[in-house]
């Protein structure tokens, strides 16, 4: 049977318009366990972001650009886990895990869009402690309001748009069967694998805003980092490099979690990992990350917890 043949038989089928997630595991025993394990993550997930949010909010001493930052990171994150946590715990009680074609685009989308967005937001975090350590006395007049506002928007714009090039390909190629999607959530590798037209512009597009956004984003960070050291060496004693190494020790945290695991999940041959693997570094990726977030960013900063001292002490003597 020739190549015209084989596509004009898969033109005359029947288009796929529901997909099938075939999650974690498909052992009940396990799903059972693994359940109650993600609905804590989730619900702490959005305990401590919203948290984290209210209190930058409502403390005076954290209107600075760094927390500003902070506070618009932990509202990706939970806008992130939470466009695949409900579904993704509800799909634990479903014998068949079924999606429907538009619900998988738009599912995709809100991932991609958050998770490019973080990385450009990461890389604005970046330079605003270069900034803050390489130029601490011209800090104040150059991360004005403005300036943040419009990195945050910029963020959240190159993430938005970059989402688009990635799912309008890939849900734009005919998909005529099978419908099983081995992961737990619309992911685009595992979606045009099941495509049976060419994929090769839609994984060129995947290649091309993986290289100029997410590794892009990672090379912002490594040049900010570079030339925060070099300052640090320069400029500092060593009393004062411990005290600013400290500043940027969170974020750096962040980001090695971040990427580290991102880039392992995606920039990959599909050959050389299992798709266990993949689903596992999926689920740190996906919920875990989201939940360390703002504990990694609180709990050797004396700035949050003296916030969060002070709003108890107000909550405790009101009236």
């Amino acid at each position: 049977m020739t190549m015209r043949n084989t596509m004009e038989m898969d033109r005359n089928s029947t288009p796929v318009t529901m997909f099938v997630l075939l999650g974690l595991t498909d052992e009940k025993e396990l799903q059972l366990i693994l359940f109650p394990i993600f609905l804590m993550i989730y619900l702490m997930t959005l305990m401590w972001n919203l948290g984290l949010i209210i209190l930058i909010r409502i403390d005076s001493h954290l209107h600075t650009p760094m927390y500003f930052f902070l506070s618009f990171l932990s509202s990706i994150d939970i806008c992130y886990t939470s466009t695949i946590g409900p579904r993704m715990l509800s799909d634990f009680f479903r014998d068949e895990k079924l999606i429907s074609f538009v619900a998988c685009a738009i599912q995709y989308f809100v991932v991609a869009w958050m998770a490019l967005s973080e990385c450009c937001l990461l890389a604005a975090m970046a330079i605003d402690r270069y900034v803050a350590i390489g130029s601490p006395l011209q800090y104040s007049y150059i991360m004005v309001p403005e300036l943040c506002w419009k990195m945050v928007s910029g963020a959240l714009g190159t993430g938005f748009i970059s989402s688009l090039f990635q799912t309008i390909p890939g849900f734009n190629l005919y998909y005529c069967g099978p419908n099983n999607i081995q992961h737990f959530f619309c992911d685009i590798p595992q979606i045009i694998s099941l495509s049976c037209s060419s994929t090769f512009i839609s994984q060129m597009f995947i290649f091309i805003v993986s290289l100029f956004v997410a590794l892009g984003s990672l090379l912002v960070v490594l040049l900010s980092y570079g030339f925060i050291a070099a300052s640090i060496l320069k400029s500092f004693s060593v009393k004062g490099s411990s005290k600013a190494f400290n500043t940027c020790a969170s974020h750096l945290a962040a980001v090695t979690l971040y990427f580290g695991t991102g880039l392992s999940v995606y920039m990959h041959p599909s050959s050389s990992h299992s798709t266990k693997y993949d689903k596992v570094l999926s689920v740190f990726y996906v919920n875990v990350i989201p939940m360390l977030n703002p504990l990694i960013y609180s709990l050797r900063n004396k700035e949050i917890k003296e916030a969060l001292k002070r709003v108890m002490k107000k909550a405790m003597h009101f009236p």
